[in-house]
């Protein structure tokens, strides 16, 4: 926009509808440039509203600092709209604690009273921070000014005292809500959700009048994160009978709900509905359907959603590393990382991790050492625990104990359960019993009731027969009062979830399940696989034990997938906890036998699975996938044809 074509404008139009239309820094500073020359910013009102259009402008990130610069300048006072306009676009930004020096401001006027925005843009404020005492000062300066009561004040108060993590605070704000308003409702409802008080948020949520998509999503947000997927799901299912607008927020707490069960036909499902809806694919949007593939063993779709992306961030880049890991590949994960170097992409401590276990899954351990040194040196990052522990894990899985554990003793903080745990883990592949009752010592010392460490030691002790350490291993968690997480395994049929525990016999089908088990067994041996019974932690025969592993969750959920799916169809199973030897090598044999590609998968709150059977994630201490698909599998596929086109949406959950 030219300079002649705006005193033009000017001349006939109002300034603030100019500002209004003005979208870049550029055109703004030119809108700026003609009040100053008509005389027009010594209307305090307009010099509010240019502040306002600078400050809150979303086009350029230096548009705040130049909003700043001209409050600065002005020969009138600012009005307390221009400084609630900067404090507003404070809290919106990186830095909301900047924000409170206009309150100063404001203060200090001496004539300038603050007003109920104010409070209500200073809450948000201390909720981004976060910080007790600045949300504590904050509400006491609202009381005190006596907007304390105003309702847009009590509704930031109890969205940040929810961020804080004080349900005794926000929940004493809405007792002193006269009214509740569908705006303090659903701050309310998403309050409680947050804080993990869903059933509380789901019967403030059923006993609204009325409900907007933001109360909608805020407790298909809160089932999600507290890993409630069903009942996300079916909430979702609810929310379109009712006619609701579906936006990304709702989207992208399906798509993560659908990731957690494991569920591909409904991941598959919310991404026809987002074609179909035509909602526009964010970057935030496309790295969930990313995630939602690549945790339910679809690498090739998550590929494709990640090629086909318009935009991509380092979350992108990372989500889409993590997955091709996740998958076993390990050398496909470190090409995407040189593509995204290629391309200018900084990567962050999230993307290291994935590099790291992506070392960890090929097996390059010299490689992986010059990409932790690379994190350090070149790029300035400071190694979480998780890294340390991905360094504990790739020298441990390579056979190399010893590095492993000088580097743990080598670590500039204290190791963690998790690089203990990776180094037991080790111990359990290489069968070295000395230095897995030194890891476990080390564990228990920081985490007395860890549940997988004890599991691991006793099965390494089995591993060498030596019943007596196993049981006393069992007898020391009984006397701990620790308690092994039972295994489960779930598979998705025609868009509902069935999940098996080890010797499940309640399933509705238990009969035709029991059948199957019975004809993969006899086929097995036809086939001449031999039961790998050194699993079983007791010291029974050879016959009951290979009757025991019979009844292992993935290998019940595999005769349900068997007896349930077409010919031709992959079963995927999302297992909580790692398949032991014999399940995962029959199953290699079941799925050449059966001639179906079979994939069994971590729950997504695991982290992301290590191609060793029963190898340990190295940063958590918890049991990760067994991944049946050839050794590091290529996944950096051109973008295909869209497979979605033509797919019918499977049926939502039941009731």
């Amino acid at each position: 926009m030219c300079s002649s074509s705006l005193r033009t404008i000017l001349s006939k139009s109002n300034p603030v509808s100019l500002l209004d239309s003005a979208a870049s820094l550029a055109e703004l500073k030119q809108v700026h440039a003609q009040l100053l020359v008509g005389g027009l910013l010594d209307e305090p009102r307009l010099l509010g509203k240019l502040v306002a259009s600078l400050a809150l402008s979303q086009s350029d990130p230096g548009a705040l600092a130049y909003a700043e610069q001209v409050l600065s300048h002005s020969r009138h006072d600012p009005t307390i709209f221009a400084f609630n306009s900067l404090i507003r676009a404070y809290s919106k930004s990186a830095m909301p604690h900047q924000g409170f020096q206009f309150y100063r401001r404001i203060l200090r006027s001496g004539h300038l009273p603050p007003d109920n925005y104010t409070f209500t843009f200073l809450v948000r404020s201390s909720a981004q921070i976060p910080s007790v005492e600045a949300g504590a000062a904050t509400h006491g300066a609202a009381l005190r000014w006596g907007f304390g009561g105003d309702a847009h004040v009590q509704s930031g108060l109890i969205h940040m005292y929810a961020e804080l993590g004080m349900p005794e605070c926000f929940r004493r704000v809405y007792e002193e809500v006269k009214d509740p308003d569908l705006v303090s409702q659903t701050a309310m409802v998403t309050a409680c959700a947050r804080c993990g008080e869903i059933d509380l948020a789901r019967q403030l949520f059923d006993a609204m009048p009325m409900r907007d998509s933001v109360a909608w999503n805020a407790m298909i947000a809160g089932y999600e994160h507290l890993g409630r997927a069903r009942e996300a799901l079916r909430l979702f299912h609810l929310m379109q009978l009712e006619g609701m607008k579906v936006n990304e927020a709702t989207m992208v707490s399906v798509l993560s709900a659908c990731a957690h069960m494991g569920a591909l036909d409904q991941g598959r499902w919310a991404h026809v509905y987002i074609e179909r809806n035509r909602l526009y694919m964010t970057v935030t949007l496309g790295t969930s359907l990313i995630d939602m593939y690549a945790k339910c063993g679809d690498m090739k779709r998550a590929m494709e959603v990640f090629w086909t992306m318009r935009e991509r961030n380092i979350y992108t880049w990372s989500t889409a590393m993590n997955g091709l890991t996740m998958n076993g590949a390990g050398e496909s994960c470190l090409e995407l990382f040189r593509l995204m170097q290629e391309e200018g992409v900084l990567p962050n401590e999230i993307t290291f991790v994935s590099v790291l276990r992506g070392c960890s899954v090929a097996g390059l351990v010299e490689k992986g050492c010059e990409y932790f040194d690379m994190m350090i040196s070149i790029y300035r990052l400071e190694p979480w625990l998780e890294h340390y522990g991905c360094m504990v894990d790739l020298y441990g899985r390579a056979g190399r104990l010893d590095d492993a554990l000088g580097f743990i003793h080598a670590m500039p903080i204290e190791p963690h359960v998790g690089a203990w745990g990776a180094l037991l883990s080790a111990c359990r592949i290489y069968k070295n019993t000395e230095l897995g009752e030194y890891a476990l010592k080390k564990i228990v010392e920081l985490e007395s009731r860890n549940d997988g460490a004890y599991v691991l030691l006793s099965n390494i002790y089995a591993d060498s027969k030596n019943w007596d350490g196993a049981n006393n291993v069992r007898e020391l968690m009984k006397a701990k009062g620790v308690r092994k997480e039972p295994g489960c395994s779930a598979i998705e049929v025609g868009g509902e979830v069935h999940e098996f525990f080890v010797g499940d016999k309640s399933h509705p089908r238990y009969g035709e399940i029991e059948v199957m088990l019975g004809e993969m067994a006899r086929r097995l041996r036809v086939a001449g696989y031999v039961a790998k019974t050194n699993q079983v932690l007791f010291d029974i025969e050879e016959e009951e034990k290979e009757d025991a592993l019979c009844w292992h969750s993935e290998k019940l959920a595999i005769a349900f997938g068997l007896i349930s799916l077409q010919e031709g169809v992959t079963i995927r199973i999302v297992k909580n906890l790692r398949v032991c030897h014999d399940c995962h090598d029959a199953t290699k044999f079941i799925s050449k036998i059966f001639n179906r590609e079979i994939v069994c998968s971590p729950l997504p709150l695991e982290s992301p699975p290590q191609e060793e059977e029963d190898s340990r994630d190295a940063n958590s201490g918890r049991w990760v996938q067994c991944q049946k698909r050839p050794k590091s599998p290529s996944f950096l596929v051109a973008p295909l044809e869209n497979p979605m086109a033509s797919s019918s949406p499977p049926p939502l959950p039941p009731e």
